[in-house]
């Protein structure tokens, strides 16, 4: 049985990085933020409906990927990137990606901290609020009782951090 990892977070704390430098560390498959290749091709500004549309489109990849993965799939994103995403900039989330953050769970979520440096990006939108997503995310990790480690550090020392988070997802039965 295959352990999903989520690399999740706020804006800009390097969850791209890790999920990729994990891959590589392990030797398993990764799943790229679809987002973003979603939005850069969009020719107009995103909507609601639009995270939904991403939210199913990770999904997918996730799922497609899956099939090459012997023991860990690490995933670049979640529902919960997409609910808090909703709740942030619309004030309510989707009904689909509320069931999915239910049943779509992980076997460990690697939340990213904010003490990596804000990188500018066009696609990106909440450098001012970084420190208070970090909080609802924390926040909805407790109380939906996920399982999760907050990943600190730059560099080598983050890639660190998660590998030891992971030795106890590695023994879980």
């Amino acid at each position: 049985m295959i352990r999903r990892i989520s690399v999740t977070g706020p804006e800009s704390t390097g969850k791209s990085w890790l999920a990729e430098k994990l891959s590589g560390y392990f030797g398993e498959p990764w799943v790229p933020e679809f987002s973003r290749d979603y939005l850069q091709k969009l020719d107009r500004p995103y909507e609601f409906l639009d995270i939904l549309r991403i939210a199913e489109g990770q999904y997918a990849a996730e799922n497609a990927l899956a099939q090459d993965a012997r023991k860990f799939l690490f995933c670049d994103t979640d529902f919960l990137v997409c609910h808090i995403w909703c709740r942030v900039k619309y004030g309510k989330s989707h009904p689909w990606i509320e069931m999915m953050l239910k049943r779509h769970l992980y076997a460990h979520y690697l939340l990213c901290n904010t003490d990596l440096p804000w990188e500018a990006d066009p696609l990106r939108e909440h450098p001012h609020l970084r420190e208070k997503l970090l909080e609802i995310y924390i926040e909805e990790l407790y109380e939906r009782k996920l399982p999760f480690t907050l990943i600190s550090g730059e560099g080598e020392a983050r890639l660190a951090m998660a590998l030891e988070a992971l030795k106890q997802v590695n023994t879980e039965p």
